[in-house]
């Protein structure tokens, strides 16, 4: 149970945590021993003295005092540095509370400093989503190397690479200068991105939602605005994150089972913020400056504003596809393009378009592509060939809650 408790902890706030500790430690693999070493002293503190009011207070200071007195043994830093880390490093149990709040107030922003860290530059765009994804998010290397569909040791070298990059080029731990904001956006839409679909729909859980993850990307996609007024592809960005995170009450049931997008309950939907994102649309398109994130935010304002399945415009959601196939020549764009022209013109079509997809190999270990194959042939009625199709996507499918619904599926054709 205690295992679990701080699991839980780690997901929902290791983050956090962590982006706070790169700036106090001053480098990654300093943050990630001693927020590692912070787990394991709770593992044996807390059956003693309880679960903290604050647990992420309490992990945050124990992690400070380990990053202390390492430094102290490897006597590598400079006596200015070691103050401002005595400064944190108090006994837990005095108080870790408070001095979690005083360090918070020092801090500008950490995840949008390890976000600009991450995006930098000098890093591949791969290590930028792989460094990412397992300090933002969290994630393990095994549920990163299965995100990419590529092998744990690709993963686990990248990282290495990444990390080592950052410290031999001395890349700064901040937010760039406002004339450099302009040329690191994509990169940084790229994370926040990555950030919300591992939110949204978690690649390897027993849960389909993260809501943390949803809810910190979207508050690092107000703080992108912010930064970078009137840029229309992170006005799409956010549009289109607050457009998904609003359906989110109705995408599981009373007991958690997931329910698709057709068959979703609307009065569950937040509809002031649906109404919020979709004006946020409609003024980065009014800019004239068309990007990918504008049309995936007008491709979820299309979902949103439809009173009910049946009415949904399916043929001008082919039409955006077809446009996103512009800006992100995807395999995965393909996809989704091949099932909107299926639900708007032609079933046979949209099949054909998806076996010539899974011709070409890229997503043949990607479970939603066999997921759209077999709910198309279930909508054209080929059972056999649609529970075959279903018993494949289950196979590959990580996540709990829609590996159980793909097999409800697959049941329903029985």
């Amino acid at each position: 149970m205690l295992a679990r408790t701080v699991d839980t902890i780690q997901r929902r706030e290791g983050g956090r945590i962590l982006a706070g500790l790169i700036r106090f430690c001053g480098g990654f693999d300093a943050a990630e021993d001693a927020l590692q070493e912070a787990y394991a002293r709770a593992m044996t503190e807390w059956p003693k003295s309880g679960l903290p009011a604050n647990p992420a207070a309490w992990l945050t200071t124990v992690a400070q005092r380990v990053a202390v007195s390492a430094s102290r043994r490897q006597s590598r830093l400079a006596p200015v540095e070691e103050g401002v880390l005595e400064a944190f490093a108090a006994d837990p149990q005095e108080g870790p509370e408070t001095q979690a709040e005083s360090a918070q107030e020092q801090i500008a922003d950490d995840q949008l400093r390890l976000i600009f860290t991450c995006c930098h530059p000098a890093l591949a765009p791969a290590a930028q989503a792989a460094l990412a994804l397992k300090t933002i998010c969290q994630l393990s290397v095994t549920e990163i190397a299965r995100a990419y569909l590529e092998p744990e040791t690709t993963t686990a070298q990248r990282l290495v690479r990444a990390k080592r990059k950052i410290a031999e080029a001395r890349i700064p731990y901040a937010v760039p200068a406002p004339d450099e904001l302009p040329g690191r956006l994509d990169a940084v839409l790229s994370v926040i991105y990555l950030v919300f679909n591992e939110g949204y729909t978690a690649t390897e859980s027993h849960e389909l939602i993260r809501k943390e993850l949803c809810r910190e990307a979207i508050r690092l996609g107000q703080l992108v605005n912010s930064l970078l007024p009137a840029q229309p592809e992170a006005m799409g960005l956010l549009a289109m994150m607050q457009l998904h995170d609003a359906r989110r009450p109705a995408r599981t049931d009373a007991v958690g089972r997931l329910v698709p997008l057709a068959e979703q309950d609307r009065r569950l939907w937040n509809h002031a913020a649906i109404a919020d994102a979709t004006e946020l649309v409609h003024t980065a398109l009014r800019l004239h400056q068309p990007g990918a994130y504008q049309i995936e935010a007008a491709i979820a304002a299309l979902h949103c504003n439809a009173p009910d399945g049946s009415s949904t415009d399916w043929e001008q959601i082919s039409v955006l596809y077809g446009t996103l196939w512009q800006f992100r020549p995807t395999e995965i764009v393909a996809l989704n393009a091949a099932v909107a022209h299926a639900l708007a013109f032609s079933i046979d079509e949209g099949l054909a378009r998806i076996e010539r997809i899974a011709a070409r190999g890229e997503l043949a270990q990607y479970h939603l592509l066999h997921a759209a194959r077999a709910d198309l042939l279930r909508r054209k009625g080929d059972t056999e060939a649609a529970r075959a199709a279903y018993a494949r996507a289950i196979t590959l499918c990580a996540n709990a809650v829609e590996k159980s619904f793909l097999q409800r599926r697959a049941d329903e054709l029985r």
